[in-house]
C-alpha cells in the first residue's frame, strides 16, 4: 500500500496523467473508483493538492478522500454536459462530494446556474468545472437568493410608503441599502412620491388588481424618469427665464441659441427675426401695467407634475412655495414651444410650397378644373333640361341685340353717307388696282411662258381650223373667213410670192454692193483730191479705178454664177457648211444674248462698221416683221446689258455715246425711218426756209453788228460805234434789245409750228424708236430706283429728239428732208433759223433753262418749261 502511494505521488509529481491514472487504478492502492476519461482532471487536481502539502506528499487517507471527491466532481461534470437536471440534483446531494451550504429548495437554481457556467466555460475552452468552481456557484446562488429576499422586503416597505403618500417615508424606503436603488436624490422626494404613486395606480388599473405592487425595476425606472423630468424641467425653466429676460431687454441675438440648446427645438437661422417678433408680440399681450409679481415661475412636467423655479436665485423645487403666486406675465414653456414650432412650421410650409410650386399649381389647376367641370356639367344638365326656355330667351336676347346693333349702325351710316361712298370708292379702286397690278406683274414675270402658251394654242387652233377646212364637208363661216385668202391663191400668186422673195434678196445684195461702192467712191474722191494737191500721181488714180472696175465685174460674175448654179450646184461639204451657217445665223437671230455681249467687245471706233456689215445683214435689214422683231429684241437686250454694265450714273446716257443708242438711231434713219422724218419735218422745215422775211438771230453781238452795218449803209458814213463789243455792251442798246425780242417772238412762233407738226404726227414715229425709248426708261428705273420721273423723261427726250430729230432739223439737206437742186445749198440765214429752233427744242426736251452766257434768253424759260410738259 505504501509503495502504491509512493508510486502515485511520484506519478503526480512527474505530471504524467496516464501514469497517474494507472497508479490510481492499481488494486494495491485501495482507492475509490477512478474514471479513466478524466485522467487530466485527476492529474491537475492532485498535483495542486500535492503542492499545497507541506512535505509535498499525499498520504493514503488524503488520496482516498481526494480521489472520491474528484470522481464525484467528474461525474457531475459529465452530467452537466448531458444537461440532465435530475442527475445533476442527485450528484449535488451526494455526500461524497462534500459541498457546503447546500439547500435542498435551491437545487433547481443551482442546476440552472451550473449549466450556464458550464456553457460559458466550454465556450472559453474550459472543459472541466472544479470543485471550487461548483462551490463558488452554490455560494453565489445562496447570496443572490438572500439578496432577493431582502430586496423583496425593501420593495414591500417602498410600496407601503408610496401608499401612505408621505414623501419622507418614501425617500427613506428608497434609500434602504437592501433595495440597491441607483441615483436616489433627497431633493426629488416629492416628485418620487408622485411618479411612483401614479405608476402603481396605473399598474393596478391595467392588472385590475388593487394589491399589485411595484417591483424593483419599475421603481428604478420611476426614479430615473423623475430625475430626468426634473432635469428637463430645470433646463426648460432656465430657457424660459432667458427667453423672457431677452424679450424684456429687446435683445434678439440669443433667442435662436436658447431655443436650440434649452428647448431642444430644431430652429432655422433664417427665421430668427420671426421667432423674436412673434415671441415679443405674445409677451406684450400677457404683460399687465403696474402689476408686481413673485420671481417664481411654474412648469408642468408630463402634463401632471408641477415644478417651480426661482428666476432670481435659480433654484427649482417640486413643492409649491408658500404664499407665492407664479408669474403670469411671462411666456410659459408651452407657449414658447408652440410659437417657435408655428414659425418653423410656417417657414417649412412656405419652403415646401416653393419647392413644389409646380405640383401645387398643377394640383390647384386640377381641383379648379374639376370644380369648373362639375359646375359646367351641372349647368349643362340644367340648360339641357331647360333647353326650350333657354332657346327662347336666347332668341329674344339675340334679336334685341341684333335690332339694336342694326339701328345704331344704320344711324351711323345714314349720318356718314358721303364719307362711306368715298371710302368704298377708294377701297374698290385700291382693290381693283392691286388685282390689276398683281395680274400684270404675274404676266410680266411669266412673259416667255405666256408667249409659248399663246403660240401653242394658236398653232393648235390653226391646225384644227385647217383640218376642218380641208376635211369637213361644210366648214363653218369663221374657218372660211380665216382662210379666205388661201382660197384666192393660185399658181400665179405663188410665183409672185417667189418673185417678191427673190427681189428682196436682190435688194439686200444691191444694198451691200452699193454700200461697198459708196465706200470705194469716197476713197476715189479722196485720191482725186490728193491728185489735185499733187500728193499722188495720176497713175495711182488710174490704178485704183481699174481695181474698182475689176472688182465690180468679178462681183457681177459671181452673182451670175450663183444664180445659174443655185443650191443644187453646191457640193456635199458645202451643203453641210451651208446648213451649219444656217443654224448659226438662226441661233444668233433668235437668241440676242450672244450679239448683245459681242457688241461691247468691239472697239468704239469700229462698232458702226461692225453694225453695218454684220448685224443689219444678219437681220436682212428688217425686211419683214419677224426680222424687225428679232432686231428690236437684240437692241433691247444690248441696251439693258449696256446700262447694267457701263452706266454708273443716269447722266452717262446723255454725256456718253452709248453704242446701242447709235445703232438704234442709225437703223431708224434708214429707208422707213427716213420717210418718217421726211413726213414729220419736211412741211414745217420747207415753210421756215421759204419764209424770206423770217430772220431769227438770238446772238446780241451779231444783232449789234448787223444794226451797225445797216446804219452805215443808210447814212453812207462809218459809224462811230465800236464794231467789236461784248454781249453785255451790245444789250445796252435799245435797238439791239428790240430786234432781239422780235427774234424771240418769231422763234416762239416757229417753234410752236415745229412742235405742232411733231405732236400731230407722233403715231408716224417708227415703232422701233418708241419701243427702245420705253426699254430705256424701264431699264434706267430698274437700275436707279431713286431717280425721279423728270430725270427719266429727260433721258428719253434726249434720245427721241436730240439724237433722232435734231440733226434732221439742223441739216435737212443732209438727211433728205427737203429736195435740193444740183449745186444748190441752204442760205446761212435759213440754217441759223433752223439752228435756233433746234436749240430751243433741245433745251425744252431736256428741261434745260437758259442761264449763264444765254442769260439774255431767260425770258423764254417759262416757255421752255411749258414745252417740256408737252414733251412729257
Amino acid at each position: 500500500e505504501l509503495i502504491a502511494v509512493d508510486n502515485i505521488n511520484t506519478a503526480i509529481r512527474n505530471c504524467d496523467p496516464s501514469k497517474t491514472l494507472v497508479a490510481l487504478m492499481r488494486p494495491e492502492a485501495q482507492l475509490p473508483v477512478v474514471h479513466s476519461f478524466a485522467a487530466a482532471v485527476y492529474q491537475t487536481e492532485l498535483f495542486n493538492l500535492q503542492q499545497q502539502n507541506a512535505v509535498n506528499y499525499l498520504a493514503h487517507d488524503e488520496l482516498s478522500i481526494a480521489v472520491e471527491m474528484l470522481s464525484a466532481v467528474v461525474l457531475l461534470n459529465q452530467t452537466l454536459e448531458n444537461k440532465d437536471i435530475p442527475m445533476i440534483k442527485n450528484h449535488l446531494r451526494d455526500p461524497c462530494i462534500g459541498f457546503n451550504n447546500l439547500e435542498e429548495e435551491n437545487l433547481q437554481r443551482y442546476a440552472d446556474t451550473l449549466l450556464s457556467i458550464k456553457s460559458e466555460a466550454s465556450s472559453q475552452g474550459q472543459d472541466y468545472l472544479s470543485w471550487n468552481d461548483i462551490q463558488n456557484c452554490i455560494d453565489m446562488v445562496n447570496m443572490q437568493i438572500q439578496e432577493e429576499n431582502e430586496r423583496i422586503i425593501a420593495i414591500g416597505h417602498i410600496n407601503e410608503a408610496v401608499d401612505q403618500g408621505n414623501p419622507e417615508k418614501t425617500l427613506e424606503a428608497l434609500l434602504l441599502p437592501t433595495a440597491k436603488l441607483q441615483d436616489v436624490r433627497p431633493v426629488n422626494a416629492r416628485h418620487y412620491q408622485d411618479v411612483l404613486h401614479h405608476a402603481k395606480a396605473q399598474k393596478c388599473k391595467e392588472s385590475q388588481d388593487e394589491s399589485a405592487l411595484l417591483w424593483l425595476d419599475e421603481i428604478q425606472r420611476g426614479i430615473n424618469d423623475s430625475n430626468n423630468n426634473i432635469k428637463e424641467a430645470a433646463i426648460l425653466a432656465v430657457g424660459i427665464s432667458m427667453i423672457n429676460k431677452s424679450l424684456e431687454k429687446g435683445d434678439s441675438q440669443p433667442i435662436l441659441m436658447i431655443l436650440q440648446s434649452r428647448f431642444g427645438l430644431r430652429v432655422i437661422p433664417e427665421c430668427a427675426e420671426a421667432y423674436f417678433r412673434n415671441l415679443s408680440e405674445a409677451k406684450n399681450r400677457k404683460t399687465t401695467e403696474g402689476s408686481s409679481e413673485s420671481p417664481w415661475i411654474k412648469l408642468v412636467m408630463k402634463a401632471m407634475y408641477d415644478y417651480y423655479y426661482n428666476v432670481e436665485t435659480e433654484e427649482g423645487t417640486c413643492v409649491a412655495p408658500k404664499g407665492v403666486v407664479p408669474k403670469t406675465s411671462w411666456l410659459t414653456g408651452e407657449e414658447i414651444q408652440n410659437i417657435a414650432g408655428q414659425v418653423t412650421a410656417d417657414y417649412n410650409r412656405e419652403q415646401l410650397w416653393l419647392a413644389n410650386e409646380n405640383l401645387i399649381v398643377g394640383l390647384q389647376a386640377r381641383a379648379r378644373g374639376f370644380l369648373v367641370r362639375k359646375n359646367y356639367h351641372e349647368r349643362k344638365a340644367y340648360l339641357q333640361n331647360q333647353e326650350p326656355s333657354a332657346i327662347k330667351i336666347q332668341a329674344f336676347w339675340k334679336g334685341f341685340k341684333q335690332r339694336k346693333s342694326y339701328v345704331d349702325r344704320l344711324k351711323v351710316l345714314q349720318g356718314n353717307v358721303a364719307a362711306i361712298v368715298k371710302i368704298q370708292s377708294w377701297v374698290k379702286m385700291w382693290l381693283a388696282r392691286r388685282a390689276y397690278r398683281k395680274r400684270l406683274q404675274y404676266f410680266k414675270d411669266h412673259n416667255d411662258q405666256i408667249v409659248k402658251i399663246q403660240a401653242f394654242l394658236r398653232a393648235n387652233k390653226a391646225r384644227e381650223d385647217y383640218r376642218t377646212l380641208i376635211g369637213a364637208e361644210n366648214p363653218p363661216l369663221t374657218v372660211l373667213r380665216k382662210f379666205a385668202y388661201l382660197l384666192d391663191q393660185s399658181d400665179l400668186d405663188f410665183q409672185e410670192e417667189l418673185e417678191v422673195t427673190r427681189l428682196r434678196e436682190e435688194v439686200v445684195t444691191k444694198i451691200r454692193s452699193n454700200q461697198q461702192l459708196e465706200k470705194d467712191l469716197n476713197l476715189m474722191d479722196i485720191k482725186i483730191g490728193l491728185l489735185v494737191k499733187n500728193r499722188i500721181t495720176l497713175q495711182d488714180v488710174v490704178l485704183h479705178s481699174k481695181k474698182l472696175n475689176k472688182k465690180s465685174k468679178s462681183q457681177l460674175e459671181e452673182m451670175v454664177m450663183v444664180d445659174k448654179q443655185g443650191i443644187k450646184g453646191l457640193s456635199k461639204e458645202r451643203r453641210k457648211k451651208l446648213e451649219a451657217y444656217q443654224h448659226l445665223f438662226y441661233l444668233l437671230q433668235t437668241n440676242p444674248t450672244y450679239l448683245a455681249k459681242l457688241i461691247f467687245q468691239m472697239p468704239q471706233n469700229k462698232s458702226t462698221k461692225f453694225m453695218d456689215t454684220v448685224i443689219f445683214t444678219l437681220y436682212n435689214y428688217a425686211s419683214n416683221q419677224r426680222e424687225e422683231y428679232l432686231l428690236l429684241k437684240l437692241f433691247k437686250t444690248a441696251l439693258e446689258e449696256e446700262i447694267n454694265s457701263k452706266v454708273d450714273q443716269i447722266q452717262d446716257i446723255v454725256t456718253g455715246n452709248p453704242t446701242v443708242i447709235k445703232m438704234v438711231v442709225s437703223f431708224n434713219r434708214g429707208a422707213r425711218g427716213q420717210n418718217t422724218l421726211r413726213q414729220l419735218l419736211a412741211p414745217v422745215v420747207k415753210e421756215i426756209m421759204e419764209d424770206k422775211s423770217l430772220i431769227i438771230n438770238t446772238s446780241p453781238v451779231d444783232v449789234y453788228k448787223a444794226w451797225v452795218n445797216q446804219l452805215e449803209m443808210q447814212t453812207g458814213e462809218a459809224s462811230k460805234l465800236p464794231y467789236d463789243v461784248t454781249t453785255e455792251q451790245a444789250l445796252t442798246h435799245t435797238e439791239v434789245v428790240t430786234k432781239l425780242e422780235s427774234s424771240i417772238q418769231s422763234l416762239r412762233a416757229v417753234t410752236d409750228k415745229v412742235l405742232t407738226s411733231i405732236f400731230s404726227s407722233l403715231n408716224m414715229m417708227p415703232y422701233g424708236m418708241r419701243y427702245i425709248a420705253k426699254v430705256l426708261k424701264s431699264s434706267l428705273h430698274e437700275k436707279f430706283p431713286d431717280a425721279t420721273e423728270d430725270e427719266l423723261l429727260k433721258i428719253v427726250g434726249n434720245l427721241l429728239y436730240y439724237r433722232y430729230m435734231n440733226p434732221a432739223i439742223v441739216a435737212p439737206d443732209g438727211f433728205d428732208i427737203i429736195d435740193i437742186t444740183a449745186g444748190g445749198q441752204i442760205h446761212p440765214d435759213q440754217r441759223r433759223n433752223l439752228g435756233c429752233v433746234a436749240k430751243v427744242l433741245q433745251h425744252a426736251a431736256s428741261n434745260k433753262l437758259f442761264e449763264g452766257e444765254s442769260e439774255h434768253l431767260s425770258s423764254m424759260n417759262t416757255y421752255l418749261s411749258q414745252t417740256y410738259q408737252k414733251f412729257r
